[in-house]
């Protein structure tokens, strides 16, 4: 062997046995501070977590270890991604004295799933375990621990969040990563800001003010579009903040809205409690406008979640009933806008509307029907819904409860933006290729957002000049009934299609089957509950006696085929 080249073998070899002991110096010497650390956010003894879609929720007073270790975790996943992971630090629309953690993924999305039990495992470890289940996820992972790790971290405004974000930030120095605190944001921000890092700017600008700028100028730009008929009085809207950080973000960005959009901001924290008898939840499981929100009959008002990732529309009408407009509604708003734009634009896009099973049959129907556009049903849970979104050239995702946003292909942006600026495109073309641009930079793609959702529902109204009673009358709900019946064990149910048909127990779907044929545009379907011992129970058909009553005899259904406890379900008149 040539000894230049032998001499070269010689001095890799050495290298990869320097870098190897830099390397275990590294681990040691990170494991010491870990350790050092770790015990100044000791684990309650005994207490378990588990990792869910929304992170992990609980009375903040028994969160602290957890937020150590998920700074911990953060940097774990920074170094295998060579990327900037985010850290939220929230419980959305629990109550007050509640606090959560999530982490966001290198495009703003949410975390791995393998990654949600490295989560559960070291977040359950108990304190003398803590670095064996590091160093488990470590070499499971083959993490480079000398690679650099970037970890943002965001907080809502709850008391107890701005101590567990520091706990935190702590676990993200232990392993020798850099962290950006950006403070208070809504969720949505933070994921944002992730998506723009990662994108090296192609995205947008990494701050709160970029995130403004971006959303409002298109806004802007759409608002210019907006139809004849459209008064100055239209451009009020009643917007209840849940007294979260939904409030505090939509008085930051007024300024940059130049008056287009009118907000009476209520519910915005300066007395009343962080999701009490306010915000989108309570409104969509109460039926009624929020406490605090003083609205005339016919305008239009509408309600955020605690960290501003949910929005709801509503109005009273002139005889004093509630109407509101969910997820579902949303959803029909916006693909009919988009389908009738691609219309205009001439553009062969695959535009489709992904919904769970939950979704209420007047919408399908009409969008199926009467718009032609393509339905698309998946499992309950946000994850499942924007998996299958991203299937499509432009993919629109709305739960019922109000989660949701709109993915566009890359394909179908660099289409949309050649359209724009071919110099050759006729008017009509033209116009519709704008508009659709700047519906793309108005919209948050990486997860439901209040602030953005409400910026393209009111930019639409504009454009279309129509009335929240107009909107609400595209289609009529079906009455519904959403009902739980507690079991000994809710894994006896298993379903199938969607989760719209049951699988086990036997007899159960026959069951449902024939009690759905007695009524009217009826369905129904049972699924077990995901974090307690309830089957849960949705119906609708053509009046709300029926549903009523469908919904009470597949609940008498379920507890006499899949071992209900307790009382036989009651009727519910």
């Amino acid at each position: 062997m040539n000894v230049a080249l032998h001499n070269s073998y010689r001095d890799e070899e050495e290298k990869e046995e320097v870098n190897l002991e830099s390397r275990k110096v590294h681990m040691m010497a990170h494991f010491q501070d870990v350790s050092k650390q770790s015990s100044l956010h000791p684990k309650p003894a005994e207490l378990v977590s588990q990792y869910g879609t929304a992170g992990f929720r609980a009375n903040a007073k028994l969160l602290d270890h957890i937020m150590f270790r998920m700074g911990l975790l953060a940097a774990l996943r920074s170094k295998k991604t060579k990327a900037t992971i985010g850290v939220m630090v929230t419980a959305s629309h629990n109550p007050e004295e509640d606090n959560g953690v999530k982490l966001i993924d290198p495009m703003g999305e949410m975390l791995l799933q393998t990654w949600e039990s490295y989560a559960t495992q070291l977040a359950n470890a108990e304190q003398e375990d803590l670095l064996t289940a590091l160093k488990d996820v470590i070499e499971k992972e083959a993490i480079n621990m000398s690679q650099e790790a970037n970890v943002f971290v965001g907080k809502d405004t709850r008391s107890s969040s701005s101590s567990l974000s520091q706990a935190v930030l702590d676990g993200v120095a232990a392993l020798g990563g850099h962290s950006k605190d950006y403070g208070l944001v809504t969720t949505p921000q933070l994921h944002y800001m992730v998506r723009c890092q990662n994108t090296q700017g192609k995205y947008g600008e990494a701050t709160v003010e970029g995130y403004y700028k971006k959303l409002c100028q298109a806004f802007i730009q759409l608002i210019n579009n907006k139809a004849s008929n459209c008064t100055d009085d239209q451009k009020h809207l009643s917007v209840d903040g849940a007294n979260g950080i939904g409030a505090l973000k939509v008085h930051e960005m007024e300024s940059h809205l130049k008056k287009e959009l009118l907000i009476s901001l209520f519910n915005d924290g300066s007395k009343g409690k962080l999701n009490h008898q306010c915000g989108a939840d309570f409104v969509k499981v109460q039926q009624k406008p929020p406490t605090g929100i003083e609205i005339n009959p016919g305008e239009r008002g509408c309600s955020f979640d605690g960290d501003a990732d949910r929005i709801v529309y509503y109005y009273t009408d002139s005889d004093g009933r509630f109407h509101l407009l969910d997820g579902d509604k949303i959803a029909t708003l916006i693909s009919t806008f988009l389908k009738e734009l691609l219309t205009q634009a001439s553009l062969d896009l695959k535009i489709a509307v992904v919904q769970t099973a939950y979704a209420n049959g007047s919408s399908t129907h009409y969008l199926e029907n009467t718009m032609k556009v393509t339905v698309v049903c998946t499992k309950t849970g946000v994850k499942h819904l924007h998996h299958a979104a991203q299937e499509f050239d432009i993919g629109v995702y709305f739960e019922a409860n109000g989660h949701g946003t709109v993915l566009f292909s890359e394909a179908a942006e660099e289409k949309i933006q050649q359209l724009a600026e071919n110099p050759g495109t006729d008017d009509e073309r033209k116009r519709a290729a704008l508009l659709l641009q700047n519906t793309v930079n108005v919209i948050n793609q990486t997860v439901g957002d209040a602030i953005s959702d409400m910026l393209l529902i009111e930019a639409i109204l504009a454009i279309k000049g129509m009335t929240i009673q107009q909107w609400d009358a595209m289609y009529t709900d079906l009455p519904n009934r959403q009902l739980k019946v507690k079991v000994s064990d809710r894994r006896v149910i298993d379903t199938t299609d969607a989760e719209r048909r049951a699988v086990s127990p036997a007899g159960l779907q026959e069951a449902i089957d024939s009690l759905v044929k007695k009524y009217k545009q009826a369905r129904s379907f049972v699924r077990p509950s995901g974090t307690e011992d309830v089957v849960r129970v949705y119906a609708e058909a053509e009046a709300q006696e029926s549903t009523d009553a469908l919904a009470h005899e597949v609940s008498l259904a379920v507890y006499r085929l899949a071992g209900g406890v307790g009382d036989e379900p009651k009727p519910l008149h």
